[in-house]
């Protein structure tokens, strides 16, 4: 039976003791995507509480990481998503997307708008990738791809 929760506390909880393992056991993201044969965008926010991992991928975290049952079972609940409590972000990286919203925001609001139409991008049919590529110019790049399906505004 699907399971979701109301108070992010008991995720936040797993979320630390994964990460804690994570760090103990020296293992990528991508190695802790593999056990759970997901993708590494998606398993990462399902570790850090904010995605529900299926039963299976739950067990296979669990087991790489040596959680215990009932961190495993709460690994597949559906969290109150949300990872940043109110008002600005102080994490420098977390900050640098807030402040990108905030200057680019409207501009990807026009020109989603004007090529798609009134509707919204989903978050939940969505796909994330992060990948470093070298910089012509010397140094590394970061490039963020947001993939989400297009729903557009239905009138009744």
């Amino acid at each position: 039976m699907t399971h979701a929760q109301f108070d992010p506390a008991a995720r936040q909880a797993v979320a630390v003791a994964a990460v804690e393992a994570k760090v103990r056991k020296d293992l990528t993201w991508q190695q802790i995507a593999d056990a759970a044969g997901l993708s590494v965008a998606f398993t990462t926010a399902a570790v850090l509480g904010q995605q529900a991992l299926p039963e299976e991928a739950a067990r296979a975290v669990g087991e790489l990481l040596g959680l215990d049952e009932d961190a495993v079972l709460l690994l597949g609940t559906i969290p109150t998503r949300g990872s940043i409590p109110g008002g600005i972000p102080t994490d420098p990286t977390i900050y640098r997307f807030y402040e990108m919203l905030q200057v680019y925001g409207t501009t990807l609001k026009a020109l989603v708008h004007e090529q798609f139409g009134d509707g919204i991008i989903s978050a939940i049919n969505f796909k994330l990738d992060v990948k470093k590529v070298a910089d012509p110019e010397g140094g590394e790049r970061a490039v963020i791809t947001l993939d989400g399906k297009y729903l557009p505004l239905k009138p009744f």
